[in-house]
């Protein structure tokens, strides 16, 4: 797809070419919403009005990363929803961070595994979705757009129409947070992910994807 013609051409009114662009789109805005809404109906509107919004202003497009662009419509909207629903949402990280401020390696990736470690990764999960509902929401999209969906810190400070230095600010305190909240919860997760403390050495918590 020639990415800026059909912006070009959705521009001036070509709805097939604006057809493009959202099925260029749609699986990473779906996704995007679903991990910060936690609810696949509330995401799939959220998609559907974020590309509504997004025809009505692609005027407004000045050129850059249209992606950026566009996921700037998907975080107003999921805020939106969850101002007007006035709920919190839950969302799935796809790995803790051992240490606040460097995401863990191979983060979101596939594997397979055995049903004891299926079941421990969900189980963790499950504190690490608890984790992310008492974050703000400012730091919860910083860090779902980071971590989740691995975004460059230029893209996420125009999603979410900031720059850079506060974007690396949230995702720091977010990172420092749900750490901080799995230790606290160690006597409930996993073995396999509890505080391992040893002579002389701080304690880590060993983590594997979730």
């Amino acid at each position: 797809m020639n990415e800026p013609a059909m912006i070009a051409a959705a521009q001036k009114g070509d709805v097939p070419a604006f057809n493009q662009l959202v099925r260029a789109y749609q699986s990473l805005v779906y996704h995007t919403a679903y991990r910060v809404l936690g609810d696949g109906d509330a995401a799939s509107d959220a998609t559907q009005d974020a590309f509504v919004n997004a025809y009505k202003n692609i005027k407004s497009f000045r050129g850059g990363s249209f992606k950026a662009w566009l996921l700037r419509i998907v975080t107003n909207t999921c805020y939106d929803q969850l101002r007007a629903k006035q709920r919190k949402p839950t969302a799935s990280l796809d790995a803790l961070l051992i240490d606040p401020d460097n995401p863990a390696p191979g983060l979101g990736e596939a594997r397979e595994e055995a049903p004891h470690d299926y079941a421990e990764r969900r189980e963790l999960a499950y504190w690490i979705d608890k984790g992310l509902q008492t974050l703000p929401y400012d730091q919860r999209i910083t860090l779902v757009l980071s971590d989740v969906d691995g975004f460059a810190y230029e893209e996420i400070a125009v999603a979410t129409n900031t720059n850079v230095g506060t974007v690396k600010s949230r995702l720091s305190r977010a990172r420092a947070h749900m750490r901080d909240f799995l230790l606290a919860q160690q006597e409930l997760l996993p073995d396999a992910f509890r505080l391992k403390t040893r002579m002389g050495e701080n304690q880590t918590l060993r983590t594997e994807n979730v």
